[in-house]
């Protein structure tokens, strides 16, 4: 009887682990995304300033450019992360129903509503360096450097975050995704630059 009790506490315990490993693994997986999403905001956004600003020198221009990009993005997210969380949302219902006899667990359920916010709002934090780096500065070259030396901080930042919840190697992740960021934003401004030049 006493052995089965024990049996039956260390079954108790092992479930509990196992919900709390669960718990762990999903956060993680959410904050990933979500650091994805920040970076993808941070790099889009930098890239479409810094193409406007090749051919653009005006302040407002690439503000506006600038803003726009979050604008448009953040919605993007949204719209892609809601869609995507809601065909995740619909195949675990009817998989609920099927085991459980109709009956649905909501509280196990992922919220379309909730992951496009997160979506979004990652993805505006990402987006907002690059404009707050270029909001006060007039002067053209400056505003470009303070761009790209803010862009460069918040991408190592980014990088390390990632690697730190993926456990993966911080040096070589932080690397990545800066050689990355600046191949976006150098690209951008080659290429804006070399067809204003002939056809503006």
């Amino acid at each position: 009887m006493e052995s089965q009790n024990v049996n039956n506490s260390l079954n108790v315990d092992m479930e509990n682990n196992q919900e709390t490993a669960f718990d762990y693994s999903k956060r993680a997986q959410w904050l990933r995304a979500a650091v994805l999403g920040a970076n993808d905001g941070l790099v889009s956004t930098a890239s479409l300033m810094m193409g406007v600003g090749a051919v653009k020198q005006d302040v407002k221009v690439m503000i506006l450019s600038g803003f726009a990009g979050l604008v448009a993005g953040a919605c993007s997210m949204a719209i892609g992360e809601f869609v995507s969380v809601y065909s995740q949302y619909d195949i675990e219902v009817a998989q609920m129903k099927r085991e459980n006899g109709g009956h649905v667990e909501k509280e196990k359920l992922p919220s379309p509503m909730q992951a496009a916010a997160a979506s979004a709002l990652a993805f505006s934090l990402g987006a907002i360096v690059p404009l707050m780096a270029a909001a006060f500065i007039k002067e053209y070259k400056v505003r470009i450097g303070a761009i790209v030396a803010a862009v460069s901080l918040a991408l190592v930042m980014f990088g390390w975050l990632g690697a730190f919840l993926g456990k993966a190697p911080v040096l070589k992740s932080s690397s990545r995704v800066l050689i990355g960021g600046w191949l976006a934003m150098g690209v951008t401004f080659g290429l804006t630059k070399l067809i204003g030049s002939h056809s503006l």
